[in-house]
Formats: C-alpha cells, sequence, structure tokens
C-alpha cells in the first residue's frame, strides 16, 4: 500500500513535472487523505455497480458467472494500475458478448481462455508499435454500426430469461436465436415476467429520482428476494442453473498451447483484440472529455494487453474499458487510480464473503440488467442522425449493422471497413 501510494505521489500526476508549484498544482500532485476518501467512495460505487455486471455478462457470453467476477477483479485491478487513463475502469463489458459467445459455442472454455490470452500478447504488441493513434481513425460509421448491432443481440439474447422460456438452446446466429424464442413462447413464466418487470422497473425509477444508486444490483436485491419470499423454487436461479457461485479464489492454471491452437485461434484474437482495443480508447477519450485529463493510448493498450494476459491464467474472461461503469467512476468523485483498485478489491471482498447469497439470484431479474445495457450501447440517437444524412456513411453503417446481426461482427468490421475504405477513395 505504501509503495502505491508512493507511485501515486510521484507518478500519477495531472500536471508536468517543469510546471511551477503553487498551492494548487501541489494539492494535484500529492495523494491526501481527502484523495483517499473520494476514490475509497467512487471505488466502493463503481465496484457495487460491476458485481452484477460482471455476472451478466458471463451469463450472456456463454460461460459460469463467476468467471465474470473473476474477470472483474483481476483486470480491473490491472487496467487500473498499468493503463493509460487514471481514471480508466475495466471488465467484462456488453460489446464482447457476441464474440465470446460464438467462440465458447465453436471451440469451448478452454479455448477461449487462450483467445483471450493471445489477444492480451497482441495489445501489448500493438501498444509497443505505437498502434494506439492509429486505432482513433476507425470510420464512426463503422463504430456504430457494429455497436449497434451488438446492442440488439444482447437484447434479443436476454428475451428467454425475461419470459422464463423453457429448454431455450442458444445458437452462433441471431436468426436462430430469434427462431427459439417463437418456438418456445407458449412455455413462458408468469413468475419470471413479474420478477423482471420489478428489476426494470426498479432501474429505470433509481435512475430517474436516485441517479447516484446502484439500480441495477437494487433492482436485482429486491426482485430476487421477492421472488424467492413469494414464490420459492418457481424462478431459475443462477444455482439452479449454473450450480452455486463458490467464495473460493481462483486458481492459477496456464493453457495448454500449441501451433495448431494458435493457427486455429489467432483470427477470434485479433477480433478480440481489435474490439478491446477500440472499446478501451473510447472509454478513455470519455474519460478525458468529463475530467480535463489527458490518457496515453498506446499505454492504454499495453495495460489492457497484460490485463487479458494475466486474467485467462485465473479463469477470467476477455475484458476492457467500460464506457458506463468509467464515466460513473468520475462522476462520483474519483482522483486517481486507486478508485479503480478500490473497485476490484469490494468485488473480491464481496465474491470471499457474499457468494452463496449471489447463488440465489434470479435469472429473470438480470435480464432486464443486460437489456437496460444494450439500450443504453444502442447509440440510436446518432445511428438515426446517421441513417438520415443518407451519404456513403449512411451506407457503411447500414452495412455494418446488418452483418452484425445477421452475420457475425468478424465479416462487420471487415465489410465496413473495406466498403469505407473504398467508398473514401472514390470521394478523394
Amino acid at each position: 500500500m505504501i509503495l502505491f501510494l508512493y507511485i501515486q505521489i510521484f507518478r500519477d500526476t495531472d500536471i508536468d513535472r517543469k510546471d511551477e508549484v503553487t498551492v494548487e498544482t501541489l494539492d494535484k500532485r500529492v495523494y491526501t487523505l481527502g484523495r483517499l476518501k473520494k476514490d475509497l467512495l467512487s471505488g466502493l460505487i463503481v465496484g457495487v455497480i460491476a458485481i452484477p455486471l460482471g455476472m451478466g455478462f458471463a451469463i450472456a457470453s456463454g460461460v459460469k458467472p463467476e468467471y465474470g467476477i473473476y474477470t472483474t477483479i483481476i483486470a480491473g485491478i490491472l487496467i487500473s494500475l498499468f493503463g493509460g487513463s487514471k481514471y480508466q475502469i475495466g471488465g467484462p463489458t456488453g460489446a464482447f458478448i457476441p464474440i465470446l459467445f460464438g467462440i465458447v459455442m465453436t471451440y469451448g472454455y478452454e479455448k477461449l481462455l487462450m483467445a483471450g490470452f493471445l489477444a492480451g500478447v497482441l495489445l501489448v504488441i500493438m501498444g509497443l508499435l505505437r498502434v494506439g493513434t492509429l486505432i482513433k481513425f476507425i470510420p464512426q460509421s463503422v463504430t456504430i454500426g457494429f455497436t449497434s448491432g451488438i446492442a440488439v443481440i444482447i437484447f434479443t439474447g436476454e428475451i428467454p430469461h425475461f419470459l422464463g422460456l423453457q429448454d431455450v438452446e442458444k445458437h452462433k446466429y441471431f436468426l436462430d436465436n430469434l427462431r427459439e424464442i417463437f418456438l418456445h413462447i407458449g412455455s413462458a413464466n408468469l413468475y419470471s415476467i413479474v420478477t423482471a418487470l420489478l428489476c426494470l422497473m426498479l432501474i429505470i425509477l433509481t435512475a430517474r429520482t436516485l441517479p447516484k444508486w446502484p439500480g441495477a444490483l437494487l433492482g436485482i436485491v429486491v426482485a430476487s428476494v421477492c421472488a424467492w419470499w413469494f414464490y420459492g423454487d418457481k424462478v431459475e436461479t443462477i444455482r439452479s442453473a449454473y450450480g452455486p457461485i463458490s467464495s473460493a479464489l481462483p486458481s492459477f492454471h496456464f493453457p495448454a498451447f500449441t501451433w495448431d491452437t494458435v493457427g486455429t485461434l489467432i483470427y477470434p484474437a485479433l477480433l478480440i483484440a481489435f474490439l478491446g482495443g477500440v472499446e478501451s480508447l473510447l472509454s478513455a477519450v470519455v474519460a478525458d472529455n468529463m475530467s480535463g485529463s489527458k490518457h496515453n493510448s498506446n499505454r492504454e493498450l499495453i495495460g489492457q494487453g497484460l490485463a487479458n494476459i494475466v486474467t485467462p491464467l485465473f479463469g477470467g474472461i476477455p475484458a476492457t474499458g467500460a464506457i458506463a461503469r468509467t464515466a460513473t467512476n468520475i462522476k462520483s468523485g474519483a482522483t486517481s487510480r486507486v478508485s479503480g483498485v478500490i473497485h476490484g478489491m469490494i468485488v473480491l471482498v464481496t465474491l470471499l464473503l457474499f457468494a452463496p447469497f449471489a447463488s440465489r439470484i434470479a435469472l429473470a431479474s438480470l435480464a432486464p440488467v443486460l437489456m437496460v445495457v444494450a439500450w443504453n450501447m444502442s447509440e440510436r440517437h446518432e445511428f438515426m442522425q446517421l441513417l438520415k444524412a443518407r451519404n456513403s456513411g449512411s451506407f457503411v453503417m447500414v452495412v455494418t449493422f446488418l452483418c452484425t446481426v445477421f452475420l457475425d461482427l468478424t465479416t462487420a468490421v471487415l465489410a465496413g471497413m473495406v466498403l469505407a475504405a473504398l467508398l473514401g477513395k472514390k470521394r478523394v
């Protein structure tokens, strides 16, 4: 702790050492007790918010909920320590869901860990080669297209849990999953719908009346307690679907790599690294705009890479900078990287002390949380604005969006980038 505070005082500053030392600059440079109190509060708030999101994103990605918790702890701390933005909060995000689910469906969980590890190595290389400045030039039409498409996939993917549908099989492609919903719509569970609606109502009311409160966690807790109290086992829980969440710390396990495995997974790893790099840098830009700070894009990629190298060794899934949690961190008064570390420690303490209670969370209460995440990340206003422009950017965005939803993210990004390059060359 003393070493870490030393780093904060002498390295994590908002000013240049060559600047004249005044009372104001000295206050920014020295890590005071007042700053620690602010970081403790913001870390606590973001940590509480991150717990249900970590579990929800893991489940939606096709893995056990505790793997999302491991990711939130390990990647969250490492990204805060080594990333290029001192306000960045890292962890599992919704943008990764279609990619990770596709890898799990095709190759299995063990191969997902390998792909995440390889993506981490690629991110470190990208940072060392100073690719961070180049990622910023990805066309907005492409990013809006695949982000909106991912939002649609996440939202529709949670409909079975929201409605409590039985025997729904998950597929890799959107249309197949949509067909499953219609085939099993007759198995809808009224108790699940009531639980989901209660959680959704609390999230919306909290956002409007008590914006600083963790509405997602409040909704999950209240809805799950009501479900357990009033209608017992008539609603599926994390425990009934995935088994109990262990309160033990994750064990170290190095994936068994072979050259054949690397060759098979290099393309998914490239996609994870690309998307992780883009989202983390977008999050860092948002943090800059909100705080008046300036991030180091190449250091951010290296920090993200280190986190994704270490996290799979303990069973965690790929992680990146989370825009909503980073914004919440800044709004809550964060002053340094310490808040991100505290956020990870809060999740760790929760895992150790409250894992048995987390196992009783109703899956129907997690569905509205991810649906709200999808709604917020959909960039619907930017999508409609660009669509109304009816230019080459609109065409690129629509193609990227449709490929994301109906094919896969790999095809979408490639198609969007190629189209943007061709149309850009034509304009020149």
